[in-house]
């Protein structure tokens, strides 16, 4: 296998602006630099004057040229969502998808790699946690690209043949007052990956990659995790709050042999069964010991960006909605008018006390909803930071008292726990841990071999 390219969405919009420090040849020979223009115009590209169904720009030999990109949005639908200018190496293209035009960056998987190891977290980690990273990384990419977009090898080299994707938005189940759904990575069209959190964040060249970044993605060049043959499908996230998620209770119903629940411990390895209310509601309540329960800000900002450490709770927190908030959130969210909310009951729970399914109860109607993301989504005007948490209710002497007049919901972890712990291995990292290592406590199971060199 030789190492294959990536073709990466980065923004859309009737217009986009862009520019080139350098020299570029575009697609009709031309050599351009400066800012730039592209404008969409009854399906068709108008770009300096002329009209074009599909326009791209190849930089010069000089492989230190890069293109911008102006107002790229991160974090989308997340509390730290905002615009920035956006520098990216390789090819830009332009094309015209869904009555507007999009913005896509074809470049190597080892220098999108190197971009993503660098957005994900500070480029300042330690060499162990940036090559973990890295590998994961790698994996779940080539994963995605063999299994959704059913990769296949043509003459030699890597191609992709893009295939809808049944499991991106699953089929929603209302049966017995049930709404479970799950969300996956989205199957797109016209490319690989998109550039934000719902893939993999991935922001170009924009923010510095250190020595140790390009080091980890170099010394790690073409491995990916393994599991009978396959390359696994390496899910991770910012923390698990101290226990592992299993892959079934967040997406669809597969198990993976390394996505399993376990402590996230070397010295305490004993994990309640969280599945049970009792259990759950302890673990969340309390401070057990894990790797991500840290609050070495060192070691924090290695993992979280300037924009991440906005959020300063994440192994426990607390949200809090009086009852007017919370009964016009869950209406607004989701589009149910369940009344005024009488109670959220915990209905079933995973291996790290993630709420698996959660059922409303209100005034005017009683509904089970799921899985993990979608209970997320509902319960924020975002995403609440995950599904573990158990629920306190408060009333007023004067009112009803079946009707709670606030709802306090305590907190465990900042995203879906499942596989990789971004603080938690940031913190095996500055002990000692070699990313084999690290590697190995998160994905159990799993073994490393080299794809391409």
């Amino acid at each position: 296998m030789t190492e294959p390219q990536i073709v990466v969405g980065i923004l859309s919009g009737k217009e986009i602006q862009f520019s080139f420090p350098d020299e570029f040849i575009s697609s009709d020979g031309m050599a351009i630099s400066g800012i730039q223009q592209a404008v969409y115009r009854k399906g068709k590209i108008y770009w300096q004057e002329k009209e074009y169904d599909e326009l791209s720009f190849i930089p010069r030999q000089n492989t230190s040229s890069f293109f911008e990109l102006q107002d790229v949005t991160i974090g989308i639908n997340f509390h730290w969502e905002r615009k920035e200018v956006q520098r990216f190496k390789g090819e830009l293209k332009i094309i015209v998808e869904d009555d507007k035009l999009t913005a896509i960056n074809i470049i190597s998987i080892e220098d999108y790699l190197t971009s993503v190891i660098s957005s994900e977290m500070s480029a300042t980690a330690s060499l162990e946690l940036l090559k973990a990273h890295a590998v994961i990384s790698r994996s779940w990419l080539l994963n995605k690209l063999r299994v959704v977009n059913k990769l296949r090898v043509e003459n030699g080299e890597l191609r992709v043949t893009m295939q809808p994707d049944n499991a991106a938005h699953s089929p929603l189940s209302t049966l017995h007052s049930q709404l479970i759904k799950w969300y996956d990575h989205e199957a797109h069209k016209n490319f690989d990956v998109c550039a934000d959190d719902h893939c993999q964040r991935y922001q170009g060249i924009t923010r510095a990659s250190t020595p140790q970044a390009v080091e980890a993605v170099s010394a790690t060049r073409g491995e990916v995790l393994m599991y009978e043959g396959k390359i696994c499908d390496a899910r991770f996230s910012k923390c698990c709050g101290g226990a592992f998620e299993e892959f079934q209770n967040c997406w669809e119903n597969v198990r993976h042999p390394y996505l399993i629940g376990q402590r996230d411990s070397q010295t305490e390895n004993k994990l309640p069964d969280l599945t049970v209310e009792v259990e759950a509601d302890k673990w969340i309540r309390t401070s057990p010991v894990a790797f991500c329960n840290t609050q070495d800000k060192e070691i924090l900002s290695q993992v979280l960006n300037n924009y991440d450490q906005e959020t300063a709770d994440f192994y426990r927190w607390k949200v809090s909605y009086s009852q007017e908030e919370l009964s016009e959130l869950i209406h607004k969210r989701s589009g149910i008018g369940f009344g005024k909310i009488i109670d959220l009951i915990p209905v079933e729970r995973g291996t790290s006390g993630r709420l698996v399914r959660l059922k409303i109860v209100g005034t005017l109607r009683t509904l089970t909803i799921g899985k993990e993301l979608e209970i997320r989504r509902t319960l924020s005007t975002s995403h609440l930071y995950s599904s573990a948490f158990v629920v306190d209710k408060e009333y007023k002497e004067e009112e009803e008292q079946e009707i709670p007049s606030r709802f306090i919901l305590t907190g465990a972890g900042w995203g879906h726990g499942v596989g990789l712990c971004q603080i938690g291995a940031a913190v095996m990292g500055e002990q000692g841990y070699k990313y084999e290592e690290i590697l190995s406590h998160y994905y159990p199971n799993s073994t490393i071999e080299r794809q391409y060199k």
